[in-house]
């Protein structure tokens, strides 16, 4: 467990022709997390039988949704491994086509306990207080997206102001700047806390209130919606806050 403060695991069953099947996941980590493949080990398992080129595939799909959406401090370790685990349980038919309700099912499992636990690594992220989802659409592609949303979530400004509770929109504007998008048109973009709108075409909203924005910061779970006015991608990003705890956290912490 090391700084985790809470075990991470979910199962899930789904039934296909009369035969129920079982996907179970656990994970580990709280801090340097940024996946890239930060001390972060994730393992789920299924008693199916899927054949090995289409369980690569489903592998990949997977983790580009689930733990390479997901970073509590932009901290790379080297030992990141998520591994899927297919056991071929007795008397289970080979699932070797995507097209396939039993993969369709597996899919949808899969899936759902992935993502839960990469929320799982921000939400018990070193001294986090809040978790926050990043959803950016309006995008030419969906690289650009994350590009965006993983500037957001890596911004120290942006964490610790989400840590104040304060709807800081400069810092935010600033982190989306900076994200890597040559000809971007601040011009075009519009951001909301929450429900609330703050930020239209480049500036502040014009019915703008920030007392209203700063009842969503205090939230425990928040959510940050832009839109890049650019395309019609989309992509997100989940991330915490940044804490006096994580400071204290890994100035005491040695390996």
């Amino acid at each position: 467990m090391t700084t985790d403060t809470v075990p991470k695991g979910l199962s899930r069953r789904f039934e296909v022709d009369g035969l129920w099947y079982t996907v179970t996941g656990i994970a580990k980590g709280s801090g340097m997390i940024h996946p890239n493949m930060a001390t972060m080990l994730a393992f789920v398992a299924t008693d199916a039988r899927v054949a090995q080129p289409l369980l690569s595939a489903l592998l990949r799909e997977v983790t580009e949704a689930s733990f390479n959406r997901v970073t509590v401090d932009g901290d790379t370790s080297t030992n990141d491994s998520f591994i899927l685990i297919a056991a071929g349980g007795e008397g289970r038919p080979l699932i070797d086509s995507a097209d396939s309700k039993a993969y369709r099912a597996l899919r949808e499992a899969v899936m759902e306990v992935s993502v839960f636990l990469a929320q799982a690594l921000a939400r018990d992220g070193e001294g986090a207080t809040k978790f926050v989802t990043i959803d950016i659409e309006g995008g030419r592609d969906r690289g650009e997206c994350v590009k965006v949303g993983k500037a957001i979530a890596h911004s120290p400004l942006v964490k610790t102001a989400l840590f104040a509770s304060d709807p800081n929109l400069g810092r935010l504007l600033a982190a989306i700047g900076y994200a890597g998008i040559d000809d971007l048109d601040v011009g075009l973009i519009s951001m909301w806390l929450g429900d609330v709108k703050v930020v239209t075409n480049g500036s502040r909203d014009p019915n703008y209130v920030e007392a209203e924005a700063a009842a969503v910061m205090k939230q425990d779970e928040i959510t940050i919606r832009i839109d890049l006015g650019r395309g019609v991608a989309k992509d997100r990003v989940w991330t915490c806050d940044l804490s006096y705890d994580y400071v204290k956290i890994n100035a005491e912490y040695r390996s």
